[in-house]
């Protein structure tokens, strides 16, 4: 097993069988020793918050390979906190793509003028560019054709995936009594094949949900999620 890349909230190796194993760490991203998804630079560590994040991504990438949305996954080891995944090619440099239900973090920041905080969103998919010395720099879907990074056909299937998994997502947080602000997605394509997959992780690191107007903390949500 070789170490490939020490990421801010994840190790990646590589193993002998062609696949990845990612070490989920307990380290979160956030500012001034705050947790914030949308940070770009680790801000703090809780304990077991690498464990929790494994678990809930393995819960929901299950679900999605059963409902026939391809994912990167093939299995997890919780007491290792190692997730093995297929190998999968990222977009441009790296490419996130967010969800937003609601107008909260840098989106409120930066249209606060037109619209009020929390205020209702038509799952609006945003997609950034992963650059941390240009702060995860906004893009449209003519930037990423002009680019190179995305074709328009690629653009269509991620709008559509990020669509689907969300509303995935934000029904099973619904079933206890919460709500899915917004939600953060990496997508590839597979080895050798032109597929459109779902990588990365689905965790409370990459989402804000909400209990009414109180924000629920990853550790906090791991436990309303997963408490026999």
């Amino acid at each position: 097993m070789q170490l490939v890349k020490k990421g801010k909230t994840k190790d990646v190796y590589q193993l002998e069988n062609g696949h990845y194993l990612l070490k989920f760490k307990d380290d979160v991203t956030g500012e001034d020793g705050k947790f914030d998804p949308g940070a770009n630079s680790v801000g703090l560590s809780i304990e077991g918050v690498g464990r929790a994040g494994l678990e809930m991504s393995s819960y929901f990438f299950d679900q999605l390979n059963q409902a026939n949305i391809a994912t990167h996954f093939v299995k997890a080891n919780l007491d290792e906190q190692t997730m093995e995944v297929k190998p999968a090619q990222v977009f441009g440099k790296g490419l996130e793509v967010i969800c937003r239900l609601k107008a909260v973090g840098s989106f409120y920041r930066r249209y606060g003028e037109y619209i009020e905080e929390g205020a209702d969103l038509p799952q609006f998919v945003e997609f950034t560019i992963k650059d941390d010395e240009r702060q995860d720099p906004p893009i449209n879907a003519e930037g990423l054709m002009i680019l190179n990074i995305l074709n328009d056909k690629q653009i269509e299937q991620i709008i559509s995936l990020t669509r689907q998994i969300t509303s995935l997502v934000a029904k099973d947080l619904a079933q206890h009594q919460l709500d899915l602000y917004d939600i953060k997605f990496e997508f590839g394509l597979l080895e050798g094949s032109e597929e459109v997959v779902l990588i990365d992780e689905i965790s409370g690191g990459n989402m804000r949900v909400y209990q009414g107007d109180r924000y629920i903390e990853p550790l906090e949500l791991h436990r309303i999620l997963f408490s026999k």
